[in-house]
């Protein structure tokens, strides 16, 4: 996609990622018009979009004509050396890093749980600390609902029934309806925030990421009076989130 800024850019890897979250529900694949109908974009649209995302690895064409996630037998440390893949993303998260200057992380969600993966920091932007263990709280972190929200109902409900929502702030939200509610109603939007939530003084934000069919999210954290420009910040997220769902998801 380029070096393009600016809302069409941003728009346009939303629909990617929007659509590559609709493909990796079905393993086996599914048509365009089906993903046209789950998604809510225009079928014209997803007839261009698939053919590019095939073209640049993230999604094979089947031979029924259904796409599905490429190579989805490379989740992360699968079948690849570990280190391998941490040498492979790492460069992703250290220039997301320099060019907004904020702490970045990377999670994936595993046999129920959010785990975070990789974090990437610096004396600049320090890592936020993590006071309550990370797997405890990601009702309160905007890397943990970004995972929630791309989960599915029976996914989402039970990893809600085996984690409390403890208020770890002022800010953060204990009520399950009104979790759901926050959840549900960003679903357009592929940012998710958090603002002092799990840690005063701390604002972050995330968004979806895959390795293979497994979600994960990218996010990035940083002091709550820090003057940012949105869209520089969308933008930097977006491109990085597209480019680690391919390193994650391809073989070398």
């Amino acid at each position: 996609m380029g070096d393009q800024t600016g809302p069409e850019f941003i728009a346009s890897v939303d629909r990617a990622l929007r659509l590559l979250e609709a493909v990796g529900a079905h393993e086996a694949g599914a048509p365009a018009q089906q993903l046209a109908a789950e998604t809510g974009l225009p079928l014209v649209g997803v007839q261009r979009l698939l053919p590019a995302l095939a073209r640049d690895g993230y999604v094979t064409e089947l031979d029924d004509g259904a796409f599905a996630l490429s190579c989805r037998h490379h989740p992360l440390g699968a079948e690849h050396d570990g280190q391998g893949l941490v040498e492979r993303i790492r460069p992703v998260l250290m220039s997301l890093r320099d060019d907004l200057s904020v702490a970045v992380y990377l999670t994936l969600y595993e046999q129920g749980e959010i785990r975070v993966m990789e974090i990437v920091d610096s004396a600049q932007a320090p890592r936020v600390d993590f006071w309550v263990d990370f797997q405890d709280a990601g009702h309160a972190t905007a890397l943990g609902k970004s995972v929630l929200r791309e989960l599915d109902e029976e996914a989402r409900a039970d990893y809600l029934s085996r984690h409390s929502l403890a208020e770890l702030t002022p800010r953060t939200i204990t009520r399950r309806a009104e979790l759901m509610q926050e959840l549900d109603s960003s679903l357009t939007e592929p940012v998710v925030m958090d603002r002092e939530e799990y840690c005063r003084g701390t604002t972050c934000a995330a968004v979806p990421v895959y390795s293979g069919d497994q979600v994960g999210s990218l996010g990035i954290s940083f002091r709550s009076d820090w003057m940012y420009r949105t869209t520089r910040v969308r933008v930097g997220m977006l491109s990085a989130a597209m480019c680690l769902t391919r390193r994650l998801s391809l073989p070398d």
